[in-house]
């Protein structure tokens, strides 16, 4: 009930308000298992990409979306629970690997499954290294992956603002990836890497973001202990692998 009242009062109010350009969307099945692989930057990407698809999609959130203190933190706990959002607790091997069986139960159920490769929000607009857990969810279930790329979200509302700002943006989907080729190879990690690398790329070409050869968290790290640049300087080791995608990057 709560999945259908959240989406009956933010639909139409997030389309009015932001009139987000739909691009590629009938590339998503009417019905059976899928993972929609998008990158990650911004708190808005959780609304807008729901609300602009007419089947229902089942996110893994991270479990502090849900364990919030005060007002707020009851409020987007609700939030995700009334949009069927399934946390996830990311601190070690064994939470990595139990988010890998809920996810796969929700493919099994021919649902569609939401996942941000990157793990976390881009710190500042780049895409980020994916981990290979989207890789291994697709081999273990055999579902197709739709690569998605959120556009202007970053603009809207990045990290550290509390509320978004009007620009347009733009949903984008990709066609269906097919990875029946490495049946049976799930353990692999070599293929597991190659896999993500290849989502990733996709996910490159439709946003047209900047590539970043290391994990979101170390860039951000980088990008906090960094002395603020003069106009024009790069300070180094906070474009580690920019400018390159990860197919590129295999091929060099």
């Amino acid at each position: 009930m709560g999945y259908y009242v959240i989406r009956a009062v933010l639909v139409p109010m997030l389309r009015w308000v932001f009139r987000p350009r739909l691009e590629g969307l009938e590339r998503i099945p009417d019905a059976g298992a899928a993972i929609i692989a998008g990158n990650h930057l911004s708190f808005m990407d959780h609304f807008m990409l729901p609300v602009v698809m007419k089947r229902r999609i089942t996110f893994l959130a991270k479990h502090e979306y849900f364990t919030g203190p005060g007002l707020k933190g009851r409020l987007t706990a609700a939030f995700f629970r009334a949009t069927g959002a399934i946390p996830v607790d990311r601190s070690g091997k064994e939470a990595a690997q139990a988010a890998v069986d809920t996810a796969l139960r929700v493919l099994g159920e021919g649902e569609l499954l939401g996942i941000y490769p990157e793990g976390t929000r881009s710190p500042d607009g780049r895409l980020y290294k994916g981990k290979v857990g989207v890789a291994m969810m697709a081999l273990r279930s055999g579902a197709p992956v739709l690569p998605c790329a959120m556009i202007g979200t970053f603009e809207a509302q990045p990290r550290g603002c509390r509320l978004p700002r009007l620009t347009p943006i733009t949903v984008r989907v990709g066609e269906p990836m097919d990875f029946s080729r490495y049946a049976g190879m799930q353990d692999d990690p070599a293929v597991l890497r190659a896999v993500t690398d290849e989502i990733m790329y996709a996910i490159l070409k439709l946003s047209g973001q900047e590539y970043v050869d290391v994990y979101a968290p170390r860039g951000r790290a980088a990008l906090q202990a960094a002395p603020e640049p003069a106009a024009g300087v790069v300070v180094p080791g906070t474009d580690t692998g920019a400018g390159a995608g990860p197919e590129e990057r295999r091929a060099a």
